[in-house]
Protein backbone atom coordinates (compact mmCIF):
# COMPACT_ATOMS: atom_id res chain seq x y z
CA UNK A 1 0.00 0.00 0.00
CA UNK A 2 2.94 2.73 1.06
CA UNK A 3 4.26 1.67 -2.98
CA UNK A 4 0.31 2.92 -4.17
CA UNK A 5 0.87 6.41 -2.12
CA UNK A 6 4.20 6.73 -3.14
CA UNK A 7 3.26 6.28 -6.53
CA UNK A 8 0.64 9.22 -6.40
CA UNK A 9 2.99 11.66 -4.37
CA UNK A 10 5.25 12.81 -7.47
CA UNK A 11 2.07 13.67 -9.85
CA UNK A 12 0.99 14.98 -6.63
CA UNK A 13 3.80 17.41 -6.26
CA UNK A 14 4.21 18.06 -10.06
CA UNK A 15 0.59 18.95 -9.95
CA UNK A 16 1.66 21.80 -7.24
CA UNK A 17 4.32 22.88 -9.22
CA UNK A 18 2.37 23.70 -12.04
CA UNK A 19 -0.08 25.28 -9.52
CA UNK A 20 2.49 27.28 -7.94
CA UNK A 21 3.65 28.32 -11.88
CA UNK A 22 0.61 29.02 -13.30
CA UNK A 23 -0.27 31.26 -9.49
CA UNK A 24 2.97 33.21 -10.58
CA UNK A 25 2.33 33.88 -14.22
CA UNK A 26 -1.78 34.56 -14.17
CA UNK A 27 -2.33 35.76 -10.54
CA UNK A 28 -5.18 33.20 -9.60
CA UNK A 29 -5.53 28.94 -9.25
CA UNK A 30 -6.02 27.11 -12.30
CA UNK A 31 -8.13 24.61 -10.78
CA UNK A 32 -10.44 27.22 -9.05
CA UNK A 33 -10.65 29.24 -12.55
CA UNK A 34 -11.47 25.93 -14.50
CA UNK A 35 -14.46 25.51 -11.29
CA UNK A 36 -15.35 28.75 -11.42
CA UNK A 37 -15.77 29.51 -15.06
CA UNK A 38 -16.23 25.66 -16.91
CA UNK A 39 -17.52 23.35 -14.21
CA UNK A 40 -19.60 25.31 -12.16
CA UNK A 41 -21.99 25.94 -15.58
CA UNK A 42 -22.27 22.56 -16.32
CA UNK A 43 -23.06 21.17 -12.48
CA UNK A 44 -25.71 23.95 -12.52
CA UNK A 45 -25.10 26.03 -10.46
CA UNK A 46 -25.57 29.96 -10.47
CA UNK A 47 -23.89 33.10 -9.51
CA UNK A 48 -24.64 34.57 -6.34
CA UNK A 49 -25.69 37.50 -7.85
CA UNK A 50 -28.90 35.77 -10.16
CA UNK A 51 -31.88 34.74 -8.27
CA UNK A 52 -32.50 31.68 -6.44
CA UNK A 53 -33.79 28.30 -7.62
CA UNK A 54 -37.17 28.70 -5.34
CA UNK A 55 -37.93 31.51 -6.59
CA UNK A 56 -41.08 31.97 -8.35
CA UNK A 57 -41.64 33.12 -11.79
CA UNK A 58 -42.74 36.08 -10.80
CA UNK A 59 -39.58 37.10 -8.59
CA UNK A 60 -37.79 35.77 -11.99
CA UNK A 61 -39.39 38.65 -13.99
CA UNK A 62 -38.64 41.17 -11.38
CA UNK A 63 -35.35 40.28 -11.11
CA UNK A 64 -34.76 40.67 -15.13
CA UNK A 65 -36.60 44.22 -14.93
CA UNK A 66 -34.00 44.85 -11.85
CA UNK A 67 -31.13 44.39 -14.58
CA UNK A 68 -32.46 46.15 -17.31
CA UNK A 69 -32.68 49.34 -15.12
CA UNK A 70 -28.93 48.60 -14.38
CA UNK A 71 -28.12 49.32 -17.47
CA UNK A 72 -28.51 52.80 -19.43
CA UNK A 73 -31.28 53.10 -22.12
CA UNK A 74 -30.98 56.39 -24.15
CA UNK A 75 -33.68 58.00 -26.61
CA UNK A 76 -32.73 57.26 -30.25
CA UNK A 77 -32.17 60.63 -31.78
CA UNK A 78 -33.05 59.43 -34.82
CA UNK A 79 -36.00 57.27 -33.88
CA UNK A 80 -38.82 57.50 -36.30
CA UNK A 81 -42.09 58.39 -36.52
CA UNK A 82 -45.36 55.87 -34.90
CA UNK A 83 -48.00 57.02 -37.64
CA UNK A 84 -45.87 57.32 -40.49
CA UNK A 85 -43.46 54.77 -40.38
CA UNK A 86 -43.64 51.93 -37.39
CA UNK A 87 -47.48 51.49 -38.54
CA UNK A 88 -46.89 51.48 -41.95
CA UNK A 89 -44.42 48.64 -40.91
CA UNK A 90 -47.45 47.29 -38.93
CA UNK A 91 -49.47 47.51 -42.06
CA UNK A 92 -47.43 45.59 -44.41
CA UNK A 93 -45.53 42.78 -42.14
CA UNK A 94 -48.14 42.36 -39.41
CA UNK A 95 -45.31 42.57 -36.69
CA UNK A 96 -45.11 44.90 -34.26
CA UNK A 97 -41.86 47.10 -34.46
CA UNK A 98 -41.57 48.30 -30.90
CA UNK A 99 -41.62 46.25 -27.49
CA UNK A 100 -43.93 46.99 -24.59
CA UNK A 101 -40.79 47.79 -22.50
CA UNK A 102 -39.80 50.55 -25.19
CA UNK A 103 -43.12 52.10 -25.80
CA UNK A 104 -43.37 52.66 -21.92
CA UNK A 105 -40.05 54.26 -21.73
CA UNK A 106 -41.30 56.98 -24.37
CA UNK A 107 -44.66 57.54 -22.22
CA UNK A 108 -42.33 58.06 -19.28
CA UNK A 109 -40.38 60.81 -21.71
CA UNK A 110 -43.34 62.44 -22.65
CA UNK A 111 -44.57 63.04 -19.37
CA UNK A 112 -41.09 64.52 -18.60
CA UNK A 113 -40.42 66.55 -21.51
CA UNK A 114 -44.20 67.52 -21.67
CA UNK A 115 -45.56 68.02 -18.45
CA UNK A 116 -45.67 70.22 -15.61
CA UNK A 117 -47.17 70.42 -12.19
CA UNK A 118 -48.64 73.84 -13.34
CA UNK A 119 -50.64 71.60 -15.97
CA UNK A 120 -54.24 71.89 -14.04
CA UNK A 121 -54.41 75.60 -14.70
CA UNK A 122 -54.85 75.24 -18.18
CA UNK A 123 -57.43 73.06 -19.08
CA UNK A 124 -56.24 71.61 -22.36
CA UNK A 125 -52.62 70.97 -20.67
CA UNK A 126 -55.03 68.66 -17.95
CA UNK A 127 -56.18 66.97 -20.68
CA UNK A 128 -52.59 66.19 -22.49
CA UNK A 129 -51.39 65.26 -18.97
CA UNK A 130 -53.41 62.29 -18.39
CA UNK A 131 -53.45 61.29 -22.47
CA UNK A 132 -49.79 61.06 -22.34
CA UNK A 133 -50.24 58.60 -19.29
CA UNK A 134 -52.55 56.03 -21.68
CA UNK A 135 -52.12 52.78 -22.81
CA UNK A 136 -54.42 52.60 -25.39
CA UNK A 137 -53.23 54.65 -28.65
CA UNK A 138 -56.77 55.60 -29.79
CA UNK A 139 -57.50 57.07 -26.27
CA UNK A 140 -54.62 59.30 -26.65
CA UNK A 141 -55.37 60.30 -30.11
CA UNK A 142 -59.17 61.21 -28.90
CA UNK A 143 -57.67 63.44 -26.07
CA UNK A 144 -55.33 65.33 -28.41
CA UNK A 145 -58.87 66.03 -30.27
CA UNK A 146 -60.34 66.96 -27.29
CA UNK A 147 -57.33 69.40 -25.90
CA UNK A 148 -57.08 71.21 -29.33
CA UNK A 149 -61.39 71.86 -29.14
CA UNK A 150 -60.58 74.13 -25.86
CA UNK A 151 -57.58 76.11 -27.83
CA UNK A 152 -54.20 75.25 -29.64
CA UNK A 153 -51.99 73.12 -27.55
CA UNK A 154 -48.76 71.99 -28.82
CA UNK A 155 -48.82 68.94 -27.07
CA UNK A 156 -51.59 67.92 -28.85
CA UNK A 157 -50.09 69.04 -32.31
CA UNK A 158 -47.10 66.65 -31.47
CA UNK A 159 -49.02 63.71 -30.31
CA UNK A 160 -51.34 63.60 -33.53
CA UNK A 161 -48.01 64.01 -35.60
CA UNK A 162 -46.31 61.61 -34.21
CA UNK A 163 -49.23 58.66 -33.65
CA UNK A 164 -52.15 59.63 -36.15
CA UNK A 165 -50.46 61.49 -39.09
CA UNK A 166 -49.95 58.21 -42.10
CA UNK A 167 -47.11 60.27 -43.93
CA UNK A 168 -44.13 62.44 -43.43
CA UNK A 169 -46.24 65.19 -45.04
CA UNK A 170 -49.19 65.25 -42.55
CA UNK A 171 -46.69 64.95 -39.56
CA UNK A 172 -44.76 67.90 -41.08
CA UNK A 173 -48.25 70.01 -41.33
CA UNK A 174 -48.92 69.23 -37.95
CA UNK A 175 -45.86 70.09 -36.62
CA UNK A 176 -46.39 73.53 -38.13
CA UNK A 177 -49.11 74.02 -36.29
CA UNK A 178 -47.51 73.07 -33.20
CA UNK A 179 -44.68 75.37 -33.36
CA UNK A 180 -46.82 78.34 -33.77
CA UNK A 181 -48.74 77.29 -30.52
CA UNK A 182 -45.29 76.33 -28.61
CA UNK A 183 -43.54 79.36 -29.78
CA UNK A 184 -46.88 81.75 -28.08
CA UNK A 185 -46.17 79.82 -25.26
CA UNK A 186 -42.84 79.96 -24.94
CA UNK A 187 -42.77 83.65 -25.14
CA UNK A 188 -45.24 84.00 -22.73
CA UNK A 189 -43.68 82.04 -20.16
CA UNK A 190 -39.95 83.13 -21.05
CA UNK A 191 -41.54 86.80 -19.35
CA UNK A 192 -43.32 85.04 -16.26
CA UNK A 193 -40.45 82.33 -15.63
CA UNK A 194 -39.07 84.45 -12.65
CA UNK A 195 -42.03 85.27 -10.64
CA UNK A 196 -42.19 82.29 -8.93
CA UNK A 197 -41.01 78.16 -9.39
CA UNK A 198 -44.29 77.32 -10.75
CA UNK A 199 -43.95 79.65 -13.79
CA UNK A 200 -40.23 78.16 -13.89
CA UNK A 201 -41.26 75.21 -14.32
CA UNK A 202 -43.83 75.88 -17.14
CA UNK A 203 -41.02 77.59 -19.29
CA UNK A 204 -38.79 74.25 -18.83
CA UNK A 205 -41.56 72.77 -19.92
CA UNK A 206 -42.21 74.93 -22.65
CA UNK A 207 -38.87 75.26 -23.83
CA UNK A 208 -38.54 71.22 -24.09
CA UNK A 209 -41.67 71.32 -26.16
CA UNK A 210 -40.48 74.05 -28.25
CA UNK A 211 -36.84 72.57 -29.47
CA UNK A 212 -38.56 69.13 -29.62
CA UNK A 213 -40.74 70.34 -32.42
CA UNK A 214 -38.01 72.58 -33.90
CA UNK A 215 -35.94 68.93 -34.20
CA UNK A 216 -38.91 66.81 -35.45
CA UNK A 217 -39.82 69.62 -38.31
CA UNK A 218 -35.89 69.34 -39.27
CA UNK A 219 -36.12 65.40 -39.66
CA UNK A 220 -39.32 65.50 -41.91
CA UNK A 221 -37.69 67.99 -43.99
CA UNK A 222 -34.63 65.54 -43.89
CA UNK A 223 -36.78 62.76 -44.89
CA UNK A 224 -38.81 65.04 -47.29
CA UNK A 225 -35.10 65.19 -49.10
CA UNK A 226 -34.96 68.96 -48.36
CA UNK A 227 -31.52 67.95 -46.92
CA UNK A 228 -29.71 71.64 -46.66
CA UNK A 229 -32.65 72.99 -45.26
CA UNK A 230 -32.75 70.72 -42.70
CA UNK A 231 -28.89 71.41 -41.76
CA UNK A 232 -29.38 74.90 -41.52
CA UNK A 233 -32.56 74.03 -38.69
CA UNK A 234 -30.39 72.02 -36.95
CA UNK A 235 -27.46 74.34 -36.71
CA UNK A 236 -30.38 77.40 -35.73
CA UNK A 237 -31.39 74.91 -32.98
CA UNK A 238 -27.66 74.16 -31.42
CA UNK A 239 -27.41 77.97 -31.19
CA UNK A 240 -30.44 78.92 -29.99
CA UNK A 241 -30.62 76.50 -27.00
CA UNK A 242 -26.53 75.21 -26.79
CA UNK A 243 -27.35 73.77 -23.22
CA UNK A 244 -30.04 70.88 -24.35
CA UNK A 245 -27.69 67.96 -25.21
CA UNK A 246 -29.90 65.41 -24.01
CA UNK A 247 -31.88 65.43 -27.24
CA UNK A 248 -28.22 64.82 -29.26
CA UNK A 249 -29.48 67.25 -31.99
CA UNK A 250 -25.69 66.70 -33.10
CA UNK A 251 -26.40 63.13 -34.12
CA UNK A 252 -28.81 64.25 -36.26
CA UNK A 253 -26.46 66.89 -37.78
CA UNK A 254 -23.81 64.51 -38.82
CA UNK A 255 -26.33 61.93 -40.27
CA UNK A 256 -27.56 64.99 -43.10
CA UNK A 257 -23.67 66.36 -43.43
CA UNK A 258 -22.92 63.24 -44.29
CA UNK A 259 -26.04 62.59 -46.41
CA UNK A 260 -24.66 66.00 -48.14
CA UNK A 261 -21.13 64.21 -48.21
CA UNK A 262 -19.78 67.61 -46.51
CA UNK A 263 -17.17 65.54 -44.82
CA UNK A 264 -15.14 68.69 -43.66
CA UNK A 265 -18.55 69.81 -41.36
CA UNK A 266 -18.73 66.47 -40.37
CA UNK A 267 -15.04 66.66 -39.18
CA UNK A 268 -15.75 69.85 -37.41
CA UNK A 269 -18.45 68.94 -35.90
CA UNK A 270 -16.83 65.69 -34.66
CA UNK A 271 -13.67 67.83 -33.01
CA UNK A 272 -16.85 69.62 -30.90
CA UNK A 273 -18.72 66.12 -29.50
CA UNK A 274 -16.16 63.66 -29.47
CA UNK A 275 -14.67 64.60 -26.02
CA UNK A 276 -17.75 64.73 -23.88
CA UNK A 277 -17.94 63.02 -20.92
CA UNK A 278 -21.14 61.04 -21.75
CA UNK A 279 -20.40 57.58 -22.86
CA UNK A 280 -19.68 57.55 -26.92
CA UNK A 281 -22.68 56.69 -29.45
CA UNK A 282 -21.92 54.39 -32.48
CA UNK A 283 -22.44 57.53 -34.71
CA UNK A 284 -19.61 59.68 -33.15
CA UNK A 285 -17.17 56.42 -33.34
CA UNK A 286 -18.09 55.10 -36.53
CA UNK A 287 -18.64 58.29 -38.33
CA UNK A 288 -14.43 58.75 -37.21
CA UNK A 289 -13.95 55.59 -38.34
CA UNK A 290 -15.62 56.51 -41.16
CA UNK A 291 -13.31 59.65 -42.27
CA UNK A 292 -10.29 57.77 -41.45
CA UNK A 293 -11.26 55.13 -43.94
CA UNK A 294 -11.68 57.64 -46.69
CA UNK A 295 -8.27 58.38 -46.99
CA UNK A 296 -7.28 55.10 -46.24
CA UNK A 297 -9.34 52.85 -48.51
CA UNK A 298 -7.56 53.88 -51.78
CA UNK A 299 -4.17 52.37 -50.09
CA UNK A 300 -6.02 49.37 -48.09
CA UNK A 301 -4.86 45.83 -48.00
CA UNK A 302 -7.00 43.33 -46.61
CA UNK A 303 -4.02 41.09 -45.44
CA UNK A 304 -2.73 44.26 -43.11
CA UNK A 305 -5.75 44.83 -41.98
CA UNK A 306 -6.80 41.38 -41.21
CA UNK A 307 -2.87 41.22 -39.04
CA UNK A 308 -3.16 44.32 -36.98
CA UNK A 309 -7.01 43.86 -35.92
CA UNK A 310 -8.54 46.60 -34.57
CA UNK A 311 -10.67 48.02 -31.33
CA UNK A 312 -13.94 47.23 -32.71
CA UNK A 313 -17.42 45.85 -31.24
CA UNK A 314 -20.37 43.73 -32.54
CA UNK A 315 -21.99 46.63 -34.31
CA UNK A 316 -19.28 46.00 -37.29
CA UNK A 317 -20.67 42.58 -37.82
CA UNK A 318 -24.13 42.90 -36.84
CA UNK A 319 -25.38 45.77 -38.53
CA UNK A 320 -24.42 43.94 -41.66
CA UNK A 321 -26.34 40.49 -40.66
CA UNK A 322 -29.18 42.53 -40.14
CA UNK A 323 -28.88 44.23 -43.62
CA UNK A 324 -28.96 40.72 -45.13
CA UNK A 325 -31.83 39.11 -42.92
CA UNK A 326 -34.89 39.74 -45.70
CA UNK A 327 -37.06 40.46 -42.54
CA UNK A 328 -36.02 44.08 -42.24
CA UNK A 329 -36.66 45.33 -38.42
CA UNK A 330 -36.70 48.59 -37.69
CA UNK A 331 -34.85 50.68 -35.02
CA UNK A 332 -36.25 50.92 -31.71
CA UNK A 333 -37.28 54.38 -29.53
CA UNK A 334 -34.59 54.13 -27.08
CA UNK A 335 -31.38 52.50 -27.30
CA UNK A 336 -28.76 50.34 -25.22
CA UNK A 337 -25.26 51.93 -26.28
CA UNK A 338 -22.94 48.83 -27.44
CA UNK A 339 -25.53 46.67 -27.94
CA UNK A 340 -28.03 45.63 -31.01
CA UNK A 341 -30.50 48.03 -30.61
CA UNK A 342 -28.09 50.70 -30.96
CA UNK A 343 -26.03 49.01 -33.84
CA UNK A 344 -29.77 48.37 -35.12
CA UNK A 345 -29.95 52.33 -35.31
CA UNK A 346 -26.97 53.07 -36.43
CA UNK A 347 -27.48 50.47 -39.67
CA UNK A 348 -30.35 51.52 -40.69
CA UNK A 349 -29.76 55.81 -41.12
CA UNK A 350 -25.88 55.17 -41.66
CA UNK A 351 -25.25 52.21 -43.48
CA UNK A 352 -25.58 54.19 -47.18
CA UNK A 353 -23.22 56.40 -46.09
CA UNK A 354 -20.71 53.29 -45.46
CA UNK A 355 -21.45 52.34 -49.39
CA UNK A 356 -20.84 55.52 -50.68
CA UNK A 357 -17.30 55.82 -49.81
CA UNK A 358 -15.28 52.30 -51.62
CA UNK A 359 -13.80 49.96 -49.86
CA UNK A 360 -15.39 50.94 -46.56
CA UNK A 361 -17.25 48.15 -45.43
CA UNK A 362 -14.69 46.00 -47.14
CA UNK A 363 -12.40 47.85 -44.42
CA UNK A 364 -14.43 46.98 -41.63
CA UNK A 365 -14.66 43.94 -42.34
CA UNK A 366 -11.01 42.75 -42.28
CA UNK A 367 -11.13 45.09 -39.20
CA UNK A 368 -13.43 42.73 -36.93
CA UNK A 369 -12.19 39.50 -38.24
CA UNK A 370 -8.82 41.00 -37.41
CA UNK A 371 -10.25 42.05 -34.21
CA UNK A 372 -11.61 38.64 -33.93
CA UNK A 373 -8.27 37.10 -34.18
CA UNK A 374 -7.06 38.98 -31.24
CA UNK A 375 -9.52 38.18 -28.55
CA UNK A 376 -7.81 36.56 -25.35
CA UNK A 377 -8.59 32.96 -24.62
CA UNK A 378 -10.42 33.10 -20.96
CA UNK A 379 -7.52 32.23 -19.19
CA UNK A 380 -4.72 35.00 -21.07
CA UNK A 381 -4.73 38.34 -20.21
CA UNK A 382 -6.34 40.30 -22.57
CA UNK A 383 -5.91 44.53 -22.27
CA UNK A 384 -8.17 45.39 -26.23
CA UNK A 385 -11.16 43.45 -25.06
CA UNK A 386 -13.40 44.08 -22.53
CA UNK A 387 -16.62 42.20 -21.40
CA UNK A 388 -20.58 43.60 -21.86
CA UNK A 389 -22.00 43.84 -18.41
CA UNK A 390 -24.84 41.00 -17.81
CA UNK A 391 -27.66 43.58 -18.26
CA UNK A 392 -26.90 44.19 -21.74
CA UNK A 393 -28.26 41.15 -23.37
CA UNK A 394 -31.42 41.45 -21.09
CA UNK A 395 -31.57 44.89 -22.04
CA UNK A 396 -31.91 44.41 -26.06
CA UNK A 397 -34.11 41.29 -25.44
CA UNK A 398 -36.53 44.23 -23.78
CA UNK A 399 -35.89 46.91 -26.14
CA UNK A 400 -36.23 44.40 -29.55
CA UNK A 401 -39.17 42.43 -30.62
CA UNK A 402 -39.08 38.88 -30.44
CA UNK A 403 -38.58 38.13 -33.74
CA UNK A 404 -34.91 40.10 -33.82
CA UNK A 405 -32.31 37.22 -32.70
CA UNK A 406 -29.93 39.58 -30.14
CA UNK A 407 -25.97 38.60 -30.63
CA UNK A 408 -23.78 37.41 -28.47
CA UNK A 409 -20.05 39.04 -28.29
CA UNK A 410 -17.84 36.10 -29.77
CA UNK A 411 -15.38 34.60 -27.35
CA UNK A 412 -12.75 31.79 -27.92
CA UNK A 413 -13.02 28.70 -25.93
CA UNK A 414 -10.20 26.65 -24.03
CA UNK A 415 -7.98 24.48 -25.83
CA UNK A 416 -7.98 20.84 -25.14
CA UNK A 417 -4.66 20.43 -23.67
CA UNK A 418 -5.79 22.75 -20.72
CA UNK A 419 -8.82 21.15 -19.92
CA UNK A 420 -7.44 17.73 -20.52
CA UNK A 421 -4.54 19.23 -17.90
CA UNK A 422 -7.30 20.19 -15.35
CA UNK A 423 -9.24 16.85 -15.46
CA UNK A 424 -5.98 15.04 -14.96
CA UNK A 425 -4.59 16.80 -11.98
CA UNK A 426 -8.00 17.10 -10.63
CA UNK A 427 -8.19 12.94 -11.10
CA UNK A 428 -4.75 12.97 -9.17
CA UNK A 429 -5.62 15.08 -6.12
CA UNK A 430 -8.57 13.07 -5.81
CA UNK A 431 -7.02 9.77 -5.51
CA UNK A 432 -4.11 10.85 -3.45
CA UNK A 433 -6.67 12.05 -1.02
CA UNK A 434 -8.68 8.77 -1.07
CA UNK A 435 -5.38 6.33 -0.49
CA UNK A 436 -4.47 8.85 2.07
CA UNK A 437 -7.93 8.45 3.89
CA UNK A 438 -8.92 4.94 2.87
CA UNK A 439 -5.46 2.95 2.31
CA UNK A 440 -7.04 -0.42 2.65
CA UNK A 441 -10.01 0.06 0.70
CA UNK A 442 -8.23 1.80 -2.33
CA UNK A 443 -5.38 -1.02 -2.28
CA UNK A 444 -8.47 -3.15 -3.06
CA UNK A 445 -9.68 -0.99 -5.80
CA UNK A 446 -6.28 -0.80 -7.12
CA UNK A 447 -5.53 -4.51 -7.29
CA UNK A 448 -8.59 -4.78 -8.85
CA UNK A 449 -8.47 -1.97 -11.34
CA UNK A 450 -4.83 -3.62 -12.76
CA UNK A 451 -6.44 -6.97 -12.23
CA UNK A 452 -8.97 -5.46 -14.78
CA UNK A 453 -6.71 -3.62 -16.82
CA UNK A 454 -4.63 -6.61 -17.52
CA UNK A 455 -6.88 -9.24 -18.12
CA UNK A 456 -7.34 -8.72 -21.96
CA UNK A 457 -3.54 -9.25 -22.28
CA UNK A 458 -2.87 -12.26 -20.08
CA UNK A 459 -5.83 -13.83 -22.47
CA UNK A 460 -3.94 -12.88 -25.57
CA UNK A 461 -0.64 -13.94 -23.97
CA UNK A 462 -2.32 -17.08 -22.95
CA UNK A 463 -3.35 -17.75 -26.54
CA UNK A 464 0.14 -17.19 -28.11
CA UNK A 465 1.54 -19.76 -26.07
CA UNK A 466 -1.22 -22.30 -26.36
CA UNK A 467 -0.36 -21.92 -30.24
CA UNK A 468 3.66 -21.34 -30.87
CA UNK A 469 5.57 -24.32 -30.06
CA UNK A 470 7.45 -24.11 -26.87
CA UNK A 471 11.15 -23.75 -28.36
CA UNK A 472 9.89 -20.83 -30.79
CA UNK A 473 8.22 -19.04 -27.50
CA UNK A 474 11.65 -19.95 -25.51
CA UNK A 475 13.81 -18.46 -28.10
CA UNK A 476 11.27 -15.11 -28.06
CA UNK A 477 11.45 -14.53 -24.75
CA UNK A 478 15.33 -15.23 -24.47
CA UNK A 479 15.54 -12.33 -27.19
Amino acid sequence: MSSSLSGFVPLVFNRCIFEWWYFRKYGTSFIEQVSVSHLRPLLGGVDSSSPSNASTSNGEADSSRQSVSECKVWRNPLNLFRGAEYNRYTWVTGREPLTYYDMNLSAQDHQTFFTCDSDHLRPADAIMQKAWRERNPQARISAAHEALELEDCATAYILLAEEEATTIMEAERLFKQALKAGESCYRRSQQLQHHSTQYEAQHRRDTNVLVYIKRRLAMCSRKLGRTREAVKMMRDLMKEFPLLSMFNIHENLLESLLELQNYADVQAVLAKYDDISLPKSATICYTAALLKARAVSDKFSPEAASRRGGRGHRISVNYKTQMKDPSLILPPEHILKRGDSEAIAYAFFHLQHWKRVEGALNLLHCTWEGTFRMIPYPLEKGHLFYPYPICTETADRELLPMFHEVSVYPKKELPFFILFTAGLCSFTAMLALLTHQFPELMGVFAKAFLSTLFAPLNFIMEKVESILPSSLWHQLTRI
